[in-house]
């Protein structure tokens, strides 16, 4: 259980909100993920083949991705032989550790945004109808402006009825300005008025939305493409992030829009809303296991706030937070 406590101790540093959002948020996850391993763990005395058979199902069950699964299995068998580990009990704390290994393999990567420390930062949204885009955007922005950020917005999905609407509602519920043109509008016009409009107004920080096309539709692909070569004109080095909305509770069709996402438009960072929804939270595994992009940004409620940064220690202990908790004790 050592493992545990040294878990503890190094989340224990952050905010205790922040824990308990991942603990809350997770819960749906936890419930049948953690259970089923504790339930493994009572069944079986000894750590043998068939115990990991059935441990490489629940992970599959809590959509890891099963090339993930394998990876994963594989490592925790010469794991457990390199330890010499015979209670199945001791096996717990070397699961969350490998946990915690896949997702911060590439230290390279930061989970942070990259905020540029001088002049404008442009963000660009993309991702299907229906996953969460133009919340996400809003409470991107309600984040940002909390640091004390100028930030803009721009609607840059002008197919979808109301989507402009929607985006000015939130510009209207955090305060931020939105740049338009009216529906029906070619989006890189309106990318093209937003970055002249931000550069004017010295904004620190521009998110711009863009249509919810469905990922098979190639024209809609090259649409994106075409915004992108519009933003990277009008302001060299920009987009500096392209962050792509999932949603949690589509499991393994999430890690499926990435793959296309992030071959048209160079996917810098995932914003994975309604995990909270979801029984399925190994998807964050699968996606930065199988496609080396990180999970920036985690949807753990409906509230303005609950979007929060993604943290490897923080998710593992929402996994087996009634493990950590008990080897305080």
């Amino acid at each position: 259980m050592s493992f545990f406590k040294k878990l503890k101790e190094k989340i224990s540093t952050q905010a205790d909100s922040v824990t308990e959002k991942f603990k809350d948020g997770l819960s749906k996850t936890r419930n049948t993920f953690s259970e089923r391993v504790n339930d493994l763990v009572a069944r079986y005395r000894k750590v043998d083949e068939d115990f990991f058979e059935e441990l490489e199902e629940i992970l599959i069950a809590a959509d890891v991705g099963v090339s993930t699964v394998m990876e994963l299995i594989d490592e925790l068998k010469m794991e457990v032989k390199r330890r010499n580990i015979q209670d199945t009990k001791d096996v717990q704390s070397v699961i969350s550790e490998k946990l915690v290994e896949i997702y911060q393999g590439n230290e390279e990567q930061s989970p942070k945004l990259n905020i540029q420390e001088e002049g404008l930062t442009v963000i660009l949204v993309v991702g299907v109808n229906g996953v969460g885009k133009t919340t996400s955007i809003g409470k991107i922005a309600n984040r940002l402006k909390n640091e004390g950020k100028n930030v803009l917005l721009a609607a840059g999905d002008t197919f979808r009825a109301g989507a402009i609407q929607q985006l000015e509602v939130w510009g209207d519920r955090v305060g931020v300005d939105v740049i338009k043109q009216s529906e029906g509008s070619d989006p890189a016009a309106v990318m093209y008025d937003a970055v002249q409009a931000a550069k004017s107004r010295n904004v620190d920080v521009l998110i711009c939305d863009t249509a919810g096309r469905l990922q098979n539709k190639v024209n809609l692909m090259k649409e994106l493409e075409k915004v992108k070569r519009v933003i990277e004109r009008e302001l060299p080095g920009a987009p500096h992030e392209v962050l792509l909305v999932l949603d949690a509770t589509t499991g393994q069709n999430a890690l499926t829009q990435a793959k296309t996402f992030s071959a048209a438009t160079d996917v810098t960072g995932i914003v994975l809303t309604k995990l909270d929804g979801t029984a399925k939270g190994g998807i964050v595994l699968a996606i930065r296991n199988e496609l080396n992009i990180p999970v920036k940004l985690i949807g753990l409620g409906e509230k303005v706030d609950d979007l929060q940064e993604f943290d490897a220690k923080n998710y593992v202990y929402g996994l087996f937070a009634d493990l950590v908790e008990k080897a305080e004790e």
